[in-house]
């Protein structure tokens, strides 16, 4: 099956990353969303970084014109996926909201398209048993920033077909990317890695081992991570790693449960730079 059109559902900082990064790979793509103004969001943050892009020679000015041309934004689920060759499902990582728009996306798109979720820690295999084709239903999971980050961590369900599989791989591949093929567990790889380091984190500076910026800067000097796991936190958003653990806690067991000091940033509305303030400040950046 010839791939041409994508459908990324949800115009959020993943959805738009998504979009950018499946507009510069070639596809003609079309970003849903419920709300204009979040599609004008989205326009206006392609259009930044089409721009660096170009300005740091990541890409060519060819190419930021195709994207440019590549870009559609919609308010209409039924027009958009009945148009799609592929769908990437972008939406919070909330259960009820997830079966609605796999409902109806199962509804509205060709009986051929494959529907991928770009979770971190739900199951496909639920995901795809509230459509009639889980055979067709994929985990696709991006990182954040995803026009700079270079892997999608690929996860099987249980009735996930090898076709949908390869056919997975060949579009991220297309869209620049590295690509790992896991079978489904609670968290995948990357996120019970990730989650389990962070809140192992804030357990510490809740002990007092050390100040927010001597733990980021031990792990990030000592075990030569990129980014220390609370900049990680705050830029993901605090209240998602607390969502992250809190699936699999219960999925996985006390050794995932939230620390209480995360859990108390999140009830005081510190959740990261989408805030102002998370572990850090940044108000005056």
């Amino acid at each position: 099956m010839k791939i041409k059109h994508i459908l990324v559902v949800g115009s959020g900082i993943m959805g738009s990353g998504i979009a950018y990064a499946s507009a510069v790979g070639g596809f003609e793509t079309t970003v849903y969303d419920i709300e204009d103004e979040s599609l004008d969001k989205a326009r206006a943050y392609h259009q930044e970084m089409l721009q660096k892009g170009v300005h740091r020679n990541k890409i060519s000015k060819e190419t930021q014109a195709t994207a440019i041309e590549n870009l559609n934004y919609s308010t209409d689920l039924k027009e958009s996926a009945e148009k799609a060759d592929f769908v990437i499902e972008a939406v919070p990582e909330v259960q009820k909201i997830k079966q609605d728009v796999f409902e109806k996306l199962d509804q509205y798109a060709r009986e051929d398209v494959i529907l991928a979720t770009n979770t971190s820690t739900m199951s496909p295999t639920e995901i795809g048993s509230y459509t009639n084709r889980p055979e067709k239903v994929i985990a696709m999971h991006f990182f954040n920033p995803v026009p700079l980050m270079k892997l999608v961590e690929i996860a099987r369900g249980l009735e996930t077909s090898d076709e949908t599989a390869e056919l997975v791989e060949a579009v991220a591949k297309q869209m620049g990317k590295e690509t790992v093929l896991i079978n489904e567990m609670p968290g995948f790889v990357t996120s019970r890695i990730s989650s389990m380091v962070g809140n192992e984190a804030f357990n510490m500076l809740m002990e007092g081992v050390g100040t927010p910026e001597e733990i980021d800067k031990a792990i990030e000097i000592g075990l030569n991570y990129p980014m220390g796991p609370f900049k990680l936190g705050d830029l993901v958003g605090l209240d998602t790693r607390l969502s992250n653990l809190e699936y699999l806690h219960s999925t996985l067991g006390d050794r995932f449960r939230p620390s209480q000091l995360l859990v108390k940033y999140v009830k005081a509305g510190r959740l990261g730079r989408k805030t102002g303030k998370g572990v850090y400040d940044y108000n005056d950046n």
